[in-house]
């Protein structure tokens, strides 16, 4: 039973930051920040951020603030503040993107 568990734990680590389902079909972007890796999906007007990685306690507001810069970086759009949700884990919500 072990080895399965074992054999299982490495199949979804190797699975790597997978959206939410309603992001299925989204734009992918990945970025490293800090040394640490972030991937960013995009779909229509809504954003999500993953983090990869352990964090340890007080680092997590200096995670959320990269995570909350990344959206705008790398897709040009921007969040909807009142909108955003989650924590520096993952972070989703409504974003404004430039026409054209």
């Amino acid at each position: 039973m072990r080895g399965f568990i074992f054999l299982l734990s490495i199949s979804l680590a190797a699975c790597g930051a997978q959206p939410t389902p309603t992001m299925f079909g989204a734009e992918r972007f990945e970025a490293t920040v800090g040394g640490r890796d972030y991937v960013v999906f995009l779909k229509g007007d809504r954003a999500e951020v993953i983090r990869l990685g352990y964090a340890r306690r007080g680092e997590h507001q200096a995670i959320r603030a990269t995570m909350l810069d990344l959206v705008p970086r790398l897709t040009g759009c921007r969040w909807r503040e009142s909108s955003v949700q989650g924590d520096s884990g993952e972070m989703r919500g409504l974003v404004t993107c430039p026409k054209g």
